[in-house]
């Protein structure tokens, strides 16, 4: 057992630390090494497991109280994209330095602006089959899950990293002629129209990909200069802070009727959240790229079938 009583308080027991590593060995393990049809173990998983297999008495609580306690925990995971474009540092560096108030060594002059924008395509419109129930007490707001399609949308958005502020429009579809209606909508606006330079940082998405887009667009707009992040590098551009406030603020849940009424709801977000927008607290910096990319270099070396036969 994993507590017993003595003369009215709790004490827990103590368990022998091979049976508490034996333990950490199976949550480290995938469950199919030990024949589990499961994709990975839960806690109360685990503790069922072990009980079985007369590994361990402790309880589901005491196992996750070991498992919490480690500083290294294999047992969890995360999506990752990894670095892929050999020009990484070279390419994400010129982005962070504007983040950082600086463009090629220099300090920005107060009255450059520095945008980034992206687009957040195919957000549904969802018409749920049965209205949504308000909340009640002892009840939390239920949403009917099932839906049907009303059509989808794309938003595309400038954030202002300087000033902070969003500039977004909604459209049928991405691609080249609505992301340079975007871009014709914030360059005739104030401070963007009589500013020296707009730097905009943006992905290598088709539609401002390559030498191509930067032609285009700054052969239209003198002071634009169009700065582009290497591939797998979204964490990098701010303007998707901005879509996960809108995906936790107001798509979720998704109860639109029409996708009129879903773009309607984009446009009156962004007036309310333009009130109180402020520039995100961004402190990654080149320097922290560099460090970043030199450990995962480190940790390919170290893995690496050459340097095992080392």
């Amino acid at each position: 057992m994993g507590l017993r009583i003595e003369r009215g308080r709790v004490v827990r027991a103590v368990f022998p630390p091979q049976e508490v590593a034996q333990v950490k060995a199976i949550a480290c393990e995938l469950p199919k090494a030990h024949g589990v049809a499961l994709s990975r173990f839960s806690r109360s998983e685990i503790h069922r497991f072990v009980v079985e297999q007369a590994i361990s008495q402790a309880s589901a609580s005491t196992i996750g109280r070991w498992l919490a306690q480690d500083a290294i925990r294999p047992w969890q995971h995360r999506s990752w994209i990894f670095p892929r474009d050999p020009d990484f540092l070279e390419r994400a560096g010129p982005v962070l330095d504007l983040y950082a108030g600086r463009w090629e060594g220099k300090l920005l002059e107060p009255g450059d602006c520095v945008i980034s924008a992206d687009a957040k395509p195919s957000i549904q419109a969802r018409r749920r089959i049965h209205e949504t129930a308000p909340p009640a007490p002892r009840r939390a707001q239920r949403v009917e899950h099932e839906y049907e399609r009303m059509g989808a949308l794309t938003y595309l958005d400038a954030w202002d990293v300087r000033r902070g502020g969003v500039i977004g429009r909604s459209e049928p579809k991405g691609g080249i002629a609505a992301f340079d209606r975007l871009v014709w909508q914030v360059m005739t606006k104030e401070p963007h129209a009589s500013a020296r330079r707009v730097f905009w940082i943006v992905d290598n998405g088709s539609d401002h990909r390559g030498k191509a887009s930067v032609k285009r667009l700054q052969g239209r707009w003198p002071t634009l200069i169009l700065v582009h992040l290497p591939v797998h590098a979204s964490w990098l551009n701010q303007v998707e802070i901005y879509h996960s406030i809108i995906q936790r603020k107001l798509l979720a849940p998704n109860d639109f009727h029409t996708t009129a009424q879903l773009a309607h709801a984009l446009n009156d977000f962004e007036h309310r959240y333009n009130e109180i927008a402020e520039p995100f607290d961004w402190t990654f910096t080149r320097q922290d790229l560099a460090d970043l990319l030199a450990r995962l270099d480190q940790r390919d070396h170290e893995s690496s079938p050459l340097a095992a036969a080392a």
